[in-house]
């Protein structure tokens, strides 16, 4: 015949825990080695300044930048993309055709929007970047 084993088996409950820990009132005491004599000496280092000294001369730049490029939006489009952002914080912006979608829960979705429909409005925005691309 097969041994049986005598012993039980435990079922312990838990307490739920309330969400908060319980501080304990005694202190940590930590305790450090002495020093001894046996440690080397480190060599002293050179402080840096922090900055590099240049070379050349340079122009203070007063202002806004300059470029070169034209600009990649129109105004028209960031009027396009402020708007939807307006509908977006009043809770008001749907998504899809009509605005018969769900409701936009993102600041990018709410960008990409209205940089969409500056697109289809024949505004200056620069082509969707990837592989996503809408066919029309």
């Amino acid at each position: 015949m097969a041994a049986r084993s005598t012993a039980r088996k435990r079922t312990t409950t838990r307490k739920k825990s309330t969400g908060r820990k319980k501080t304990g009132t005694r202190k940590k005491t930590t305790t450090r080695k002495k020093a001894t004599g046996t440690r080397k000496k480190t060599t002293a280092r050179k402080k840096s300044t922090g900055r590099k000294k240049t070379t050349g001369a340079r122009k203070k730049s007063t202002g806004r930048k300059k470029s070169a490029s034209k600009r990649k939006y129109s105004r028209g489009a960031s009027e396009n993309v402020r708007e939807e952002l307006h509908e977006f914080k009043r809770g008001k912006l749907r998504s899809g055709p009509g605005g018969k979608g769900g409701k936009v829960k993102s600041r990018k979705q709410a960008i990409a929007i209205g940089l969409s429909e500056a697109r289809a409005s024949g505004k200056k925005v620069p082509s969707r970047k990837g592989s996503r691309k809408k066919k029309s």
